[in-house]
């Protein structure tokens, strides 16, 4: 395959694929950690109401979404792309930071999450994935 192909293959598969990990910690953080009794947790009007009565853990699966699904989709970036690799990765990350920033002024939240997700979330993991995928592929070539 072309290098241009693959490396358009890297940042498609690493953003569907990234996003799919992402909604998945999503949809089951209420499984792992159950909101507070009559909040509704799938609208931005039920979390803006509900704010108040979230603690700290309910705001573990979506850091968790945001950080494993970056990481994810930086990782297969890296993995598939044909040049520049680490640049790729970088790209996931980036692109998730957006959606990140976008989240973070649509969804409500509180500022102290707001500040985690966005500084430890996305940027970080993606350079994550560019060590592991660059010690993945030394252990392979040699």
């Amino acid at each position: 395959m072309p290098i241009i192909l693959r490396n358009i293959a890297a940042v498609v598969v690493g953003l569907v694929l990234g996003s799919v990990v992402n909604m998945a910690i999503v949809m089951l953080g209420p499984a792992l950690v159950p909101p507070p009794p009559g909040v509704d947790m799938t609208t931005a009007e039920g979390l803006q109401q509900a704010m108040h009565l979230l603690e700290p853990k309910h705001f573990v699966a979506p850091f968790l979404a945001h950080a494993l699904g970056t990481l994810v989709g930086a990782l297969l970036a890296y993995g598939i792309a044909g040049s520049c690799k680490a640049l790729f990765a970088w790209v996931i990350g980036v692109l998730f930071l957006f959606g990140g920033i976008a989240a973070s002024l649509m969804i409500p939240a509180p500022t102290w999450f707001k500040a985690v997700d966005l500084l430890f979330a996305y940027l970080p993991m993606a350079w994550l994935a560019t060590l592991i995928g660059a010690r993945m592929r030394r252990s392979r070539t040699g």
